[in-house]
C-alpha cells in the first residue's frame, strides 16, 4: 500500500501540520489520484481561520484543498472513464457536507475524488496547468448552468449563438476567466470587467468588451454598450460585484438574475488565534449590512440574486455535464484552456501555507500552484 502524506488542519482554527496519513482506496464511483500539483484557493484560508463558521460540519483533523492535479493509481467499481496511468484534473469534494471526509482534501500525496468529478488531460497540459481549474470551473459552471441560477444552455462544440449576453463581474478572476469560456462555449456573448492592463487577457478568453470596474461610469457604460440586447443575467465576483450587477441588469433588457460568487463582506484579515474577536465582530457586521443592503436593492429593483456553493455540482447534471461531457474533449482540442495562468509557489506540501500567506497578500490574473 503506497505510503501517503498531507498538510493536517489537526483542529478549528489551528495551525496547518505535514505528517502521515492513511492511504484510502476507492469506494464505487471513485479514483484514487497521485497528486503532481494542487492550487490553492480563497476558501482554504477561510477554513482555517473560519471553519467552525463556514464549514462547522467538519471533523478534525482534517485535510483541506479542492483543486488537483496527477495520475490515476487506482479505480473503485463501476469505473469505466478511467484507468491506472491516466492523467487527470479534478475537484477535490472533501469539505462539502455532503462528503466531508479527509481521504477527499486535495492536500495530500493520494486523493480520492468521484469520478463524475475529474476529467482526463491531454499530455500537452502540463500538471501545474491543470491544477488551476476545479474549483473555478466548478463555481462559475453552478452559477451559470445550475437550474435555481442562470440556467444557461450547457457548453459544447457547437456552441451555436443564443443571441443572448451574460455580464461576468471581475473576468481576469479565477471564476471569471471560466465562466467566460464556459459562457462563449454554450453560445453566448460575454461582457465583462477587469482592470486595463487585463482587457486583451480577457477578450483573448472569449470576451466581446471589456470595461475598467474602477470607472465611476462603469454601470452606465455597460448598460449603454448592451442597449438592443438581451441578457441572461450576471455572474458577480469580487467586492462591491453584487451591487454593481444589481444595477446593471435592472436597467438592461433581460433576465434579471445575479448570481453571486463573492461575500458581501471579507474576513481575510480575522486572525485564528490572538485578536480574533476584534476583528471578527466588525467583520460579521459588514457582512450583514452588506448583505441586507444588497437584498434590499435587489429587492426595490426587481432582480434576484442568490449566492453560489461552489461544490453543489457533486450532486447535480452540472457536474457530469463539466467534468464528463465538455472538458475531456474541450481540454483536448485546445477549446478551452486552463486559466487563469499559474504562479507555482514551491514544491511539497509544505509549501502550501506559504502560497495560501501568498495568495491573501493579492494576485492578479493568476492562481497560486504548489508541486508535488
Amino acid at each position: 500500500m503506497p505510503e501517503n502524506k498531507a498538510l493536517w488542519l489537526a483542529a478549528k482554527r489551528a495551525p496547518f501540520t505535514f505528517g502521515p496519513a492513511p492511504y484510502t482506496a476507492p469506494r464505487a464511483d471513485e479514483i484514487v489520484v497521485r497528486a503532481r500539483a494542487v492550487a490553492v484557493n480563497p476558501v482554504d484560508r477561510l477554513q482555517q481561520t473560519m471553519g467552525d463558521i463556514v464549514t462547522p460540519w467538519i471533523p478534525y483533523p482534517f485535510v483541506l484543498g479542492s483543486d488537483v492535479a496527477g495520475e490515476v493509481v487506482e479505480v473503485g467499481a463501476g469505473v469505466t472513464r478511467f484507468h491506472i496511468g491516466d492523467r487527470v484534473v479534478g475537484f477535490a469534494a472533501g469539505s462539502d457536507k455532503s462528503r466531508n471526509r479527509a481521504a477527499e482534501g486535495a492536500f495530500q500525496d493520494y486523493v480520492v475524488l468521484l469520478a463524475h468529478m475529474a476529467s482526463p488531460i491531454p499530455d500537452a497540459l502540463a500538471f501545474e496547468d491543470a491544477a488551476v481549474l476545479p474549483l473555478g470551473v466548478s463555481t462559475a459552471a453552478c452559477g451559470l448552468f445550475q437550474k435555481d441560477f442562470l440556467a444557461m444552455k450547457a457548453p459544447s462544440a457547437a456552441h451555436e449563438p443564443t443571441g443572448k449576453t451574460l455580464i461576468v463581474w471581475g473576468g481576469s478572476t479565477s471564476v471569471g476567466s471560466n465562466a467566460i469560456q464556459l459562457a462563449v462555449a454554450a453560445g453566448y456573448e460575454v461582457v465583462t470587467t477587469a482592470s486595463p492592463r487585463n482587457f486583451d487577457y480577457v477578450k483573448r478568453l472569449g470576451a466581446s468588451q471589456a470595461f475598467d470596474y474602477r470607472s465611476k461610469t462603469v454601470v452606465a457604460d455597460i448598460v449603454g454598450a448592451l442597449r438592443g440586447r438581451e441578457v441572461v443575467g450576471a455572474l458577480a465576483i469580487g467586492a462591491g460585484s453584487g451591487a454593481a450587477c444589481v444595477d446593471t441588469v435592472a436597467a438592461c433588457q433581460g433576465a434579471r438574475f445575479v448570481a453571486l460568487a463573492t461575500p458581501a463582506a471579507s474576513f481575510d484579515d480575522v486572525p485564528a488565534g490572538r485578536g480574533r474577536w476584534r476583528r471578527l465582530a466588525p467583520a460579521i457586521a459588514r457582512m450583514l449590512s452588506g448583505s441586507l443592503g444588497l437584498a434590499l436593492k435587489a429587492r426595490r429593483k426587481g432582480v434576484r440574486t442568490k449566492m453560489i456553493w461552489g461544490s453543489a455540482l457533486i450532486a447535480n447534471e452540472v457536474g457530469p455535464m463539466i467534468f464528463e461531457a465538455f472538458l475531456p474533449a474541450a481540454l483536448a482540442q485546445g477549446r478551452f484552456v486552463a486559466a487563469p495562468r499559474p504562479t507555482v509557489v514551491g514544491a511539497g506540501l509544505a509549501q502550501i501555507p506559504v502560497a495560501l500567506e501568498r495568495q491573501r497578500q493579492g494576485v492578479s490574473a493568476a492562481k497560486l500552484v504548489v508541486t508535488l
